[in-house]
């Protein structure tokens, strides 16, 4: 794999969560949200990061920077406490745990349509070539080839854990899924645009 590449698949892996949770013009995309029925989240009042938090794994199993990883830490932080929720740094004193981490996929996308073949006669036949009805009458009979479009790409699931440490076990889960792109962004305001969408409903 030569360096251009990559340092092409770091970057792409580097904005991950700005690509997934970000990819749609209108706004990120609504995240799949689960969580363990009866647990009592009004309790919730402080939160910690996980020690083992911002891994990356599956095809493409690169690590992010300290940089990068904080800029992810910071906008999830952010979205929480617009929850009501504070952020502490020891987690001896929270509640729950927050964790986070990205599965990287290789997809193949092949998709295929008939399309009219070029030189193929219609219009014609017994009634002549005045008949201007007669294409229409007979475009099903109309010889057609078949065209292919393949697209290869990445696909990245971002998930997010909030785990209660006396269970040690997770008890809310996000999860949003996308194509990832190869764009860079540094703008902390569009990663907390989109750690908003993934804590919309919570407290559940």
């Amino acid at each position: 794999m030569t360096a251009r590449v990559c340092r092409a698949l770091r970057t792409a892996v580097a904005v991950s969560f700005l690509a997934l949770v970000s990819a749609c013009a209108s706004g990120p995309p609504k995240p799949t949200v689960d969580f363990k029925p009866g647990y009592d989240f009004i309790k919730v009042k402080k939160i910690a990061m996980y020690r083992d938090s911002g891994q990356v794994v599956g095809d493409n199993p690169l690590q992010l920077s300290d940089i990068q990883r904080g800029r992810i830490d910071e906008a999830l932080g952010y979205a929480l406490v617009n929850r009501g929720v504070e952020i502490v740094d020891d987690a001896k004193d929270a509640d729950l745990l927050l964790s986070w981490h990205l599965v990287t996929q290789h997809k193949t996308d092949v998709r295929t349509w008939e399309t009219p073949a070029y030189g193929a006669g219609y219009g014609y036949g017994m009634h002549g070539r005045y008949n201007r009805y007669s294409m229409y009458n007979c475009w099903s009979c109309a010889p057609t080839r078949t065209e292919v479009s393949v697209q290869n790409y990445t696909q990245g699931t971002f998930i997010v854990d909030l785990i209660d440490p006396g269970m040690r076990k997770s008890v809310w889960r996000g999860v949003t899924q996308s194509r990832m792109k190869g764009n860079h962004s540094e703008d902390q305001g569009k990663y907390k645009e989109a750690a908003t969408a993934i804590f919309a409903s919570f407290p559940p």
